[in-house]
Formats: structure tokens, C-alpha cells, sequence
């Protein structure tokens, strides 16, 4: 990461009151408020204008972590990981699966919860159960993650004690978060989205014009990598291999869908004041990639041949090594940076406290409200939400102090969209063909998140780095879940 020895005072007074302006966000959010009510908390009342919408889809699929993790990735395979740029366009193409449909269901029903469609279209409780305990379990560990990149992002910007900074930063940046999600609700995650959205996009497009005048055109670092002496190295630019593009489809297909299924996606789905603002906001998403995913493409490649001998969690560090090297060069590059990581730190603030919104959401109407307390209050099921976001998170940072020094983040991690893709068969079909069954559904889904966990951490020699000849597990769980779901349901329509 960054030595913060090149960060003087005003850069640090600057970090400092953007993440404190954060509150001050979430205050204005809290004022804003048109009644206490789930609606009002998790969706803004009657939702979000097309800038607005945009932005805030924009920082729900992109977050700080997820910069680092492409630019690093790209570090390590080289040219191939463009596939990030085709799956991050495949997300736009699969919202237009389901989404325009479900808004208006959301509008008609009054959902707030991503289940409540599942509730309403099959009237089971066991399908919205199962369903609710794959989206708490995928965002908690989401969630972990991006509790753990702030902490790791904080301690590359310390030259103190880095495991000191490391807790610092997870339980300060988290309490900032936590104060102004708990104040404002969806507003403020909203309104923080737009401004975090604007200056990554933004500041993205200035550096990737520093970058060209610092290195030279992209064609000079490729020819540097294909004339190394390591063979590793010089293979990074080389035309992917069969293997790679099953995997490469594979990515297409699992994170396209998969995405479009995060519950606080499907939240965000709800919260758009018009279909024609969804739809224009996911017009505009389409576009998004290049300014994001692509840039962090280009700035892996650049890494590769200028910043050699990273290896590997510490190839994570490729972005930051780049901006520490635009930084020292001109005033201009000096306060880009500074910029861009109170951005990339707010960034991951806020797709934490996107999740975290999600997860109270579900815990306090989807669990507490349906098997607790069925005649609990709009007021009352908001303010435990709250609650159970403290509980939650309060436990979450204690975790992800504790694995700061473990060596692997959490296997499961790697099967998030594992996971999700199973939902496939209840939300995308189902809102299209009418005679979709619940029960068939709920036994799809079960054998498919049961396949899909057997064959990821099952002892297979088929299965190589956590994939079957390239392509992901939950794939195959897909095909078995969806088989079950559709035979099922038409057989029990013909009866």
C-alpha cells in the first residue's frame, strides 16, 4: 500500500473530514425521512431519481475492494482477466431478465424485502426461508470482507504498528458507517453512493491519462512483458488457452446472474421512483464497466511490466503501487490520489452498509415479523433492524480482527455467487412463467446449493482450483436445480 509518510497533514485533515462528512450525510437522511416505516427506511418512501438510481446500482456492483482485487487479479493471469469487463456488461443484460418485471410487482405488492416476492408468488414459507438464509449467509460473508479490505487499507496507509492500524481501521471506518446507516437508512447509503460514484468515475478517467504520461502507451508495457526472461511473466499477454475460455464463459454466466440477485441489488430494483427510471439507470450501467473494470484492467497490465516481483496476496497492492508512483510526480498526481483513496475508503464504507441494510432488512421482517411476532409494528420491526445491524456488525468486526492474520479470508467467500445463482429458478423464471410450483422450487434449490457445496469442497480429482474444467460449481448445481424445478412444476400442473 501507500507509505503514509507521503501523505502530509492537509491530506490527512482532508481524509478525515470526508469520512466525517459521511454523518453529517446520514443526519440530513435522517431528517429527511417522511414517516417511520420499513419503506421509508430501506426504499426512501417512493424511491430514487435516474442519477440517483444509477449511482447507487454503480456502487452496489463496484466497491474500493473490488478495484484492488481486478487490477490484482489482472497482475497475476495477465490480459485474460478483460473477461471482467464482459461479465460486469453480462450483470446489465441479466437485471433486464427480471428486473422491469419485479419493480412492477414491487410497486403493485408493496415489497421491501427481496423475498417478499418469493413470499407473495408462492405462499411458502420454507422457500422464502431457505431462500432469506442463503442471502444472510452470502452477505455476512460479504460483508466480512469488506469489513476486512477497510482494515487492510488503513494499514497500508499507517507506517505505525499494522496490526494496530489494521483494528483501527475496522472499528473506525465501521462506526462511521454504522452511525450514518442507522440515521439515514437507504437515503443516506444512496446519497453517499453518488458521491463516492462520481469521484471513482471521475478520478478513474484522470488517472488512466496520468498513467499514459507516466508509462507511455499500453503497447510499450506489452511489448516490455512479452520480452521478459520469466516465462510466466512473458505468458500473460498470450491468447487464452480452451481452459481459460470455459472459465472465461463461465464468469459470464455465474456473475451476470448471479450480481443481479445480491438482496441489496434487488432492493435497489424496488427503490427506483419509476420503470423508466430503472430502465435508464440500467442503460447507463451498461456503460459503466469501461470507466471501472477496465481501467483497473489496464492498470494490472501496466503493473505486470513496470512493478515486477509482487507474488501472491501481495499483488493486491498493484493499484496502490501505481498511484504511489503517480503521486510522487506532480502536484496534480499528489492530490488525485489523496482524492481517490478517501473515495475507495468511502466506497467500501458504503457497500458494507449496503449489505448490512439488506441483512437487517431480512432479520427483522423476513424472520422476526413472519416466525416471532406477526402483529409487530412498522416502528417497531424498523427500530430492530437497527438493533440487529449493531449485533451483527459488533460480532463481524470481532471476526474480522480475529482472521486478520489468518492466511485464507474464508473458503466460502470464493462460493458467493455459488450460492446466489441458485435463486435463479425462483426470481428469473418464475416471474415469467406462471406455473412455476413452490415445492419444486424448494427442493431445486436445496439439491442445488447442496451439489454446488459437495463439488467445491468435496475431494474430486475433476475439480481443479474450485472448478470443473473451468467452469464454476454452482453451474452444474444450476442445471440440476433448475431440471427439478421445471419437471417438478410441470408435472404437478398436469395433475
Amino acid at each position: 500500500m501507500i507509505d503514509n509518510q507521503v501523505f502530509d497533514l492537509n491530506a490527512w485533515i482532508f481524509i478525515s473530514v470526508y469520512l466525517g462528512s459521511l454523518i453529517l450525510i446520514g443526519f440530513i437522511g435522517y431528517k429527511a425521512r417522511q414517516e417511520n416505516t420499513l419503506k421509508d427506511f430501506y426504499l426512501a418512501g417512493n424511491g430514487f431519481g435516474l442519477v440517483v438510481i444509477f449511482l447507487t446500482l454503480y456502487a452496489t456492483q463496484y466497491s474500493g475492494n473490488t478495484l484492488f482485487g481486478y487490477s490484482g487479479k489482472t497482475y497475476r493471469v495477465g490480459y485474460v482477466w478483460i473477461m471482467s469487463v464482459h461479465f460486469m456488461i453480462a450483470i446489465v443484460a441479466c437485471y433486464l431478465i427480471h428486473a422491469p418485471r419485479l419493480y412492477a410487482r414491487a410497486r403493485k405488492y408493496n415489497y421491501i424485502t427481496p423475498t417478499d416476492y418469493l413470499q407473495h408468488r408462492f405462499n411458502s414459507n420454507r422457500v422464502n426461508l431457505i431462500a432469506t438464509l442463503i442471502m444472510i449467509i452470502v452477505l455476512s460473508n460479504y460483508l466480512l470482507a469488506q469489513l476486512m479490505a477497510m482494515g487492510r487499507a488503513m494499514q497500508g496507509l499507517s507506517a505505525g504498528d499494522p496490526d494496530i492500524a489494521y483494528q483501527q481501521g475496522v472499528i473506525l471506518l465501521t462506526l462511521i458507517m454504522v452511525i450514518y446507516g442507522t440515521l439515514g437508512g437507504i437515503r443516506a447509503v444512496a446519497w453517499t453512493d453518488v458521491i463516492q460514484g462520481l469521484v471513482l468515475m471521475t478520478g478513474f478517467i484522470v488517472l488512466l491519462f496520468m498513467i499514459f504520461k507516466q508509462f507511455g502507451p499500453i503497447s510499450y508495457a506489452t511489448a516490455t512483458i512479452q520480452q521478459s526472461q520469466d516465462v510466466t511473466v512473458a505468458s500473460k499477454v498470450n491468447v487464452p488457452d480452451a481452459n481459460r475460455i470455459r472459465e472465461w464463459l463461465s464468469y459470464i454466466i455465474i456473475v451476470g446472474l448471479g450480481s443481479t440477485l445480491y438482496p441489496q441489488a434487488i432492493q435497489r430494483i424496488y427503490a427506483a421512483r419509476s420503470e423508466k427510471v430503472l430502465r435508464h439507470g440500467l442503460a447507463f450501467m451498461a456503460f459503466a464497466p469501461l470507466f471501472t473494470a477496465l481501467i483497473a484492467v489496464i492498470t494490472g497490465i501496466y503493473a505486470i511490466a513496470y512493478v515486477p516481483g509482487l507474488e501472491g496476496a501481495s499483488s493486491d497492492q498493484v493499484l496502490a503501487r501505481i498511484l504511489a508512483i503517480i503521486q510522487q510526480n506532480s502536484i496534480l498526481g499528489y492530490w488525485l490520489v489523496v482524492i481517490l483513496y478517501a473515495a475507495i475508503l468511502a466506497a467500501m464504507m458504503s457497500t458494507a452498509d449496503s449489505a448490512l441494510l439488506s441483512i437487517s432488512s431480512m432479520l427483522s421482517k423476513d424472520i422476526y415479523a413472519r416466525f416471532v411476532d406477526t402483529n409487530a409494528s412498522e416502528a417497531k420491526l424498523t427500530l430492530l433492524g437497527k438493533v440487529f445491524s449493531w449485533c451483527l456488525i459488533i460480532f463481524l468486526v470481532w471476526l474480522a480482527i480475529y482472521l486478520s492474520d489468518k492466511a485464507s479470508l474464508l473458503k466460502l467467500l470464493d462460493r458467493k455467487f455459488d450460492l446466489l445463482i441458485q435463486l435463479v429458478p425462483a426470481f428469473m423464471l418464475s416471474i415469467h412463467w406462471k406455473g412455476m410450483q413452490g415445492y419444486p422450487v424448494f427442493v431445486g434449490l436445496v439439491v442445488g446449493v447442496f451439489i454446488s457445496l459437495l463439488l467445491a469442497f468435496g475431494e474430486f480429482d475433476f475439480v481443479q482450483n474450485g472448478k470443473i474444467y473451468g467452469f464454476h460449481p454452482g453451474l452444474f448445481g444450476l442445471l440440476i436445480n433448475l431440471t427439478i424445478a421445471v419437471t417438478g412444476s410441470y408435472f404437478m400442473n398436469k395433475k
